[in-house]
């Protein structure tokens, strides 16, 4: 973590405030660990943070990425239970700016259009993380797999996926280890839903991607 670059200023009292910093984080960093307490709203300036969480067995799952322009701890940093609930981590080099709660309550209580967009943000970004937490705790290995074979069918408009990722990658992302990821894969191979090699994977039945 680099140094803070700090914006100071000072109340009618002349008591130094501090409105807010920024912070660059180098790649695979932990900004927050889970539990840690959320005291400021973060705006990613540049780069790229993921939400992690370990499941019952050990497992390193990927809930979401952020990107430039998203936020963290904005739904946290005026809870009365202020603590996050999950990782965070800098997946690059990552650059947050850091607005401290006063100075995100002024804005918010000064500027009605400030407050709308971000009280927009908020709940569009806390209903889009509930889905995927739901949706990859209610999953099986296989079915997490097939969603995942499913939305790059869609991207790569073609039954032949071309793999971005390494297995590694995709396994973190599914929430899995990679040898289990390699072991559903083999067994799907062999009921012929699907054949792959190191640099791609083949739908073979598109009944199960429909």
């Amino acid at each position: 973590m680099s140094p803070a670059h700090i914006s100071e200023r000072f109340d009618r009292k002349g008591l130094l405030c501090i409105t807010y910093s920024i912070i660059t984080y180098s790649k695979d960093q932990v900004i927050h660990f889970e539990g840690d307490i959320s005291a400021n709203a973060e705006l990613i300036l540049s780069g790229q943070v993921v939400v992690e969480r370990i499941d019952e067995s050990g497992n390193l799952m990927t809930i979401t990425s952020l990107l430039t322009d998203d936020i963290l701890g904005g739904n946290l940093v005026f809870s009365k239970n202020p603590y996050y609930p999950m990782t965070i981590t800098a997946k690059i080099d990552t650059t947050l700016l850091v607005i401290q709660k006063e100075l995100l309550f002024d804005l918010c209580s000064n500027n009605t259009a400030f407050l709308k967009l971000y009280l927009e943000y908020i709940s569009d970004h806390t209903l889009i993380l509930g889905d995927k937490i739901k949706h990859y705790v209610n999953r099986t290995l296989r079915e997490s797999i097939i969603a995942y074979l499913k939305n790059e069918y869609k991207l790569q408009h073609s039954a032949t996926i071309y793999l971005h990722a390494s297995k590694k990658a995709i396994a973190e992302r599914i929430g899995v280890q990679r040898t289990s990821l390699s072991r559903e894969l083999q067994k799907m191979k062999n009921e012929g839903i699907i054949k792959y090699d190191a640099t791609s994977i083949t739908i073979l039945d598109i009944r199960y991607f429909n």
